[in-house]
């Protein structure tokens, strides 16, 4: 295959592709009609969930219980009622009402329904939820992390092939945007569905998929290595741990109190003690550790742990970071994975909650400062699946108008794609392309966020082509 008159590291040219690799870069006689770059990578997704999520309802504008109630009733009324009836987004950290069951019961004592929270920490239930779930009588109706994440898992189970095709249609959407491959983390034994899915023709993304403690006896025993390739399309990817809860959900671990909750500081999930014996055995394995941590304390804690372990990995999220271990992932080569979407969905809690240490939250300079290595991603559903997205979010921290926030902590455009590539554009590079109409090195985040792809190519197949 050939990409005839190309732009190119400035300069029009002709690539040649062979079994997926660039394999020659010539000059052009022509001035260049496309842009060519490497394609984009999300780092930190939830796939099915994210596929899901396009079915049910949004409740993500609600700013008030009672207003995610209302929107529940109206969603009811003008749809067929599904069991349990389930919605999506809600984030209540800052509503002027809690989240309560006799709330939620005002929409129907009859039928189940279920709202999970955008941030996927927390699920509110109705009493007919809270009985088919296995948590009758609860006071609030309100779980969070273990038991939320159990319930989500019970209400994401639908039928394989169903759910098969909605993913396809969120990964054409995906290539669409030039995503060429995502980290997979769904907290789900990944090899299996995703052979399914791939035998089964879904072929617009690389997948790399993680493996979470219940599995990692299972990896282990199979043989798998981080790196290992399945198939064309299918590689190992991470062990994923968690270690704390999120900030919307206020347990996040942090060394200062909530305000408001004197010696509330967050939820520790996983205890260094515990978290060691599982980083051993994944690493003895060949598999690469990557580990959620969102609190200030959780991350020092995830730090000491790779210190210990005296190998590198990724943590995922390391929201809020502590002055003293901003040099520590450079140090220590842990990947900082970061979602620079949820700072403008959490900017205003952020402010209420840690207040006073906003200056290093979603620090994204200051990690590159301190020589750290970032790969960004969505962690969709909670973002959207849209690196141009995420990239416009690192680069001008401000969205709908808003001042932006925290600004000496953004990072430039070129720095922000090259933490959502894999390849360049070279001959012996993968042919993993996107060509666009305009340079995106050149995009501001206004533009950034309304980037268009011309095309993506996957190993020199076309996934998308809007030529």
């Amino acid at each position: 295959m050939q990409l005839t008159n190309v732009v190119s590291a400035g300069r029009p040219v002709d690539l040649t592709i062979e079994d997926s690799i660039i394999t020659a870069i010539e000059p052009s006689s022509g001035t260049g009609e496309y842009f060519v770059s490497p394609g984009l990578w999300d780092n930190h997704v939830h796939f099915s969930q994210w596929a899901l999520v396009q079915q049910r309802l949004d409740v993500s504008a609600a700013t008030s219980a009672r207003q995610a109630v209302d929107m529940v009733r109206a969603g009811l009324e003008r749809s067929d009622i599904a069991s349990p009836f389930i919605a999506f987004g809600f984030r209540d950290g800052l509503w002027p009402d809690a989240p309560t069951v006799e709330l939620l019961d005002e929409v129907s004592v009859s039928h189940p329904i279920v709202l999970v929270s955008g941030d996927l920490h927390a699920v509110w239930l109705n009493t007919p939820a809270l009985a088919q779930y296995g948590h009758a009588g609860h006071p609030t109706g309100l779980l969070r992390e273990d038991p939320a994440f159990e319930v989500t898992r019970r209400i994401d189970t639908v039928d394989p092939l169903l759910l098969d095709r909605w993913v396809d249609a969120a990964a054409r959407h995906a290539a669409s945007r030039g995503v060429v491959g995502v980290t997979e983390l769904e907290m789900d034994w990944n090899l299996d569905t995703w052979q399914r899915r791939i035998d089964g023709g879904i072929d617009s993304l690389r997948v790399e998929f993680g493996i979470y403690t219940p599995h990692l006896d299972r990896a282990v025993e199979l043989g798998m290595r981080s790196g290992q390739r399945i198939n064309d399309l299918l590689t190992v990817g991470y062990y994923k741990v968690l270690t704390d809860g999120s900030l919307n959900t206020r347990t996040a671990y942090c060394f200062d109190d909530y305000p408001g909750t004197p010696g509330e500081h967050g939820m520790l999930t996983m205890p260094t003690d515990q978290l060691m014996p599982h980083l051993r055995k994944a690493v003895a394995a060949g598999i690469v550790p990557t580990v959620h941590a969102i609190g200030d304390h959780a991350v020092s804690l995830v730090l000491d742990a790779f210190e210990k372990l005296g190998s590198g990995g990724r943590m995922e999220h390391a929201q809020l970071v502590g002055q003293a271990d901003f040099a520590r992932f450079a140090a220590l080569g842990v990947i900082a994975s970061v979602q620079p979407d949820h700072m403008l969905d959490d900017r205003d809690v952020a402010d209420r909650y840690w207040a006073g240490r906003t200056d290093r939250t979603f620090a994204f300079r200051s990690l590159l400062d301190a020589g750290a290595q970032l790969a960004l991603g969505s962690d969709a559903p909670v973002s959207p699946l849209d690196p141009w997205v995420t990239a416009a979010a690192a680069v001008g921290r401000t969205r709908g108008g808003r001042e932006p926030w925290h600004p000496e902590q953004r990072i430039s455009t070129a720095e922000a794609l090259a933490a959502s590539t894999r390849n360049t554009v070279e001959v012996g590079q993968v042919a993993d392309l996107i060509l666009t109409e305009s340079d995106p090195l050149l995009a501001d985040d206004a533009q950034l966020r309304e980037f268009t792809v011309a095309a993506t190519l996957l190993g020199g197949r076309l996934t998308h082509d809007a030529r």
